[in-house]
Order: C-alpha cells, then structure tokens, then sequence
C-alpha cells in the first residue's frame, strides 16, 4: 500500500477516460458508434475461432505486437494486452505531470482473468514434453492480478495496485475501490474500471453458463480505464472536470427474483445520499442481461423517467467490462449533449452470480 498523501479529497471526479471497444481503439470510434447506433457484432471466422458462437463483438484487428510493439509482449495474453494498451492511451493523453508523481498514482482494474491462458497452462502441465513440460513465462498469465501489474509495469505506475473481479459489476466496484482508496489518503490520483476479452475457452464456458432461461448473447471484449482524483488536484494539474462522482452502492442477492429488489434498494440508498429524487436522472445505463436477471433490472429501473443508453445490445456481453462500457458511454453522451452537464446520471449493473450495483455521477 502507498504511503499516505495528505488529506483525503473532498470532491471525487472522473478527469479523463480511455476505451478500446468493438468499434476501434479509442475515445473517438467508440463515441461515434454509440452516437450512430451502429452494431459493432461481426460474424466469426471459424478457422480463426472455433467457438459455439457465429458473431461476436471483437476489437477490431487488435494484434498486441502491434500495438504495444514487440518489448515484453512475447508472453502477453490477450487481456493483458487489452488492458495495457488501455492504460497507456489513457495516460497519454491525460497522464501530464502523473509521471511526476509516480508514488502517488495507481490502477485499479477489474478483470476475470484469462481463463484461456488458466486452461491452456493447465493442459500444456498434463501433456507437455518432459522435463519442462510447460514455458514457465507463460505462469504469471494464469494469475487474476496479471493485466493489472503488467500494466502498471509497463506504465510505471507505483502507487496502489489492485485486482477486482465481480462479473458485470467490475467496473463499480473498481470504481468505488479507487474510491475508497483516495478518500483514505493512498493516493492522489488513480486509474479505475475493468477489462475482458475473447476467446475459444470463455465462448464453450459461456454457452453453457446459466443465462436465466434466456439464450447467450454474442460476447464482446474490450476495456474502459477512468482517471479518478480529488477536484482540486484534477483543476491544479490542468485536467478537465468531466464528472462528479456522487457514489456507489451494492446488495447481494442469492435468489435471481430476488435480483431486482436489490437493485431497486441500492438506487434508492444512493439517492438518498446524494440528496436527490428519482425524477432527477436524466441519463440511465442499465447492464440489460438476458433472461430474468434483465426483467429485475427493468422492474427495479421502473420509477426513474431518464432515457436510457443501449450498450450491451451493440457491443455484445463484455463481462467484467459490461459496467466499464455503460460509464464510457454515459460521458461520451455527456460530452456530447450539453443538456446533461450537471445532471444526474445513473449507471447500474446485475451479475448472475449475485452482485447488484448502481453508481451516481454529475457531468460537468
């Protein structure tokens, strides 16, 4: 843990953001894929992907190699390779004066891990050549925190760092982490959401996973990194106020039916604390899962008139990135429509395993 930087912040806000999504690399081809209702679901190649799905949302032509350049990528799986390219466009094009204070500036990333580089490892161990039977550079990818501390490797970032994993509440809960971690004086500034990504092996889990008697969505991959700090530190250091960060709350529920009800209460609690109405949302991103888990969101969502912003529906399931994509697209929205600024903005997520969560911003 990093040592302490002085008094907590009394105002968080989110200072800048960076997304690769199945529309591109970038701020821009995601906002402009959004903004045209364009489907970013493409058919699969089945030579390239044997997978029990024929379309999927994938970054398009993302090769890691390319992209980060061929220094300390030879092992690097594909979501690390997400992850990492997220976080430097992030910084560079918000991350003036941070390298300064390296001490002081963090990641916090939700990710599930690769479970391809977790089943590949696991069958090159049972039927490898002896002695070695696997590469061993290939371990440290089996390892949940991977993406997390690779990125901050390559990044130079040495403040906190911190792994988060809770299905399609990633994101709020990386958010509400860094959070914590700011108002607790760790650090003065931190990179906060989540990132996912395809493969063979997460396709053959997912068609099989439980989807509340709904059939699966077609799955996508990407990431969405925010830079979370104090106001006062964002305005001194020249970065932009985008949004306020109001809040964050969560319930867990262990019967599905059960899902909405606790949704429904985390909207209410942060409300609440915020001092506002339901009336008073004007932008809603809901997660919309399939099957059940989607009407109890519906039904929790039913006493707020905000519009509400598609996201899984054009990009596909993203997993742990679900909730990072739905925050993106609420401060591409924002930044697009000045009618927003300094409304109130609501993002919520429903995870199968459990998790319901809803986050309460201010655009600037």
């Amino acid at each position: 843990m990093a040592a302490e930087t002085g008094a907590p912040p009394a105002e968080l806000v989110i200072s800048g953001w960076a997304v690769s999504s199945p529309y591109g690399l970038g701020r821009t081809a995601f906002a402009g894929g959004l903004a045209s209702g364009r489907r970013a679901i493409a058919p699969l190649d089945g030579a390239d992907w044997p997978v029990p799905y024929e379309e999927a949302g994938l970054i398009p032509g993302f090769d890691i190699k390319a992209v980060l350049g061929r220094k300390g990528t030879r092992s690097m799986d594909r979501v690390t390779g997400i992850a990492a390219a997220t976080v430097g466009m992030l910084l560079e094009q918000y991350g003036a004066g941070l390298a300064a204070d390296a001490e002081s500036t963090g990641l916090v990333l939700g990710t599930s891990g690769s479970v391809q580089s977790i089943m590949d490892f696991t069958r090159d161990a049972l039927t490898g050549d002896k002695p070695y039977l696997v590469d061993p550079a290939r371990f440290p990818n089996t390892v949940m925190n991977c993406p997390t501390g690779q990125s901050a490797i390559r990044h130079t970032l040495k403040g906190p760092n911190v792994t988060v994993s809770g299905g399609a509440a990633t994101a709020l809960l990386s958010l509400q982490y860094a959070s914590r971690l700011l108002r607790g004086g760790h650090g003065r500034a931190l990179l906060a959401g989540a990132a996912e990504e395809f493969s063979v092996q997460r396709a053959r889990l997912e068609r099989v996973a439980d989807h509340g008697g709904a059939a699966p969505q077609p799955l996508g991959e990407g990431a969405a990194l925010f830079l979370l700090e104090g106001a006062t530190d964002a305005r001194e250091s020249g970065r932009p106020v985008l949004a306020t960060v109001l809040g964050s709350r969560f319930r867990a529920f262990q019967d599905t039916a059960r899902a909405g009800t606790a949704l429904e209460a985390c909207v209410a609690d942060v409300l609440a604390a915020a001092g506002a109405a339901p009336d008073d949302v004007e932008l809603i991103a809901p997660g919309t899962p399939p099957g059940l888990l989607g009407k109890q969101e519906e039904s929790a969502l039913d006493g707020l008139t905000g519009n509400r912003l598609p996201v899984r529906s054009l990009v596909g399931d993203a997993g742990a990135a679900s909730a990072a994509f739905q925050l993106a697209a609420v401060l591409a929205e924002a930044e697009a429509d000045p009618r927003l600024v300094d409304r109130l903005t609501l993002v919520t997520a429903v995870d199968r395993d459990g998790t319901a969560g809803a986050l309460l911003l201010r655009p600037a």
